[in-house]
């Protein structure tokens, strides 16, 4: 994403809430992107900084910022709102379709997706849908992959930003979780097609452009 943003004029910040960085005033950004992690949203005695976080992505809603999240971004994004996280049936890693819904085409986002695409995965929970959202796409193993929120409110599941080296870092940093399951896949498998990796990084250029439209 960053290579995109910096393009169209954007000046990006991050903040390491687990390294005990300050969140910036609301009122000096326009977008906030909310990134995964390996933690769960309730997760919070372990990792207290989650209660700061939440209650930033909440003033960032109510404020009218875009927001963006990814898979525990989306997670947080789902909690804040009211919805139930909750461990998923399966466990998800690796490159799996997602199909989008009917009801996508009655968001700005529907044509993001094509009807059909293969995604990558690294997740074991799940959201419920935040009342008011649109569900816009589904998986074989996860039913709520992605929803949209007044067009400029987005969740995913599953990570279109992913690249042949952030993906190895994941496998690096995660492969104990590499259990061989329904809906896990080998090492070898995830990497085994780099063109993989940039067709994703596309749909999500074009995510971010209509996001974009969202100011303009």
């Amino acid at each position: 994403m960053e290579p995109y943003l910096l393009e169209q004029g954007h000046q990006l910040s991050a903040t390491h809430l687990y390294l005990g960085q300050a969140l910036p005033p609301l009122d000096t950004l326009d977008w906030l992107i909310v990134m995964g992690g390996p933690m769960g949203v309730y997760d919070e005695a372990v990792h207290p900084w989650l209660v700061e976080e939440k209650k930033y992505i909440r003033q960032a809603i109510d404020s009218g910022k875009i927001v963006l999240g990814i898979c525990l971004g989306a997670q947080l994004i789902a909690d804040v709102l009211g919805a139930k996280v909750s461990k998923n049936r399966y466990r998800e890693i690796g490159w799996f379709p997602v199909k989008r819904t009917a009801e996508s085409k009655s968001s700005l986002f529907g044509k993001v997706f094509p009807e059909s695409m293969s995604v990558f995965h690294w997740h074991g929970d799940t959201f419920d849908i935040p009342a008011g959202a649109v569900l816009l796409a589904s998986s074989e193993a996860c039913r709520n992959q992605a929803f949209s929120i007044d067009d400029r409110i987005v969740g995913l599941q599953f990570h279109l930003e992913t690249t042949p080296d952030s993906a190895k870092a994941l496998i690096e940093n995660g492969r104990d979780e590499l259990d061989g399951s329904r809906y896990v896949q080998t090492e070898a498998s995830i990497l085994s097609d780099a063109s993989r990796f940039s067709k994703i990084n596309d749909v999500m250029q074009t995510l971010l452009l209509k996001l974009e439209m969202f100011n303009v």
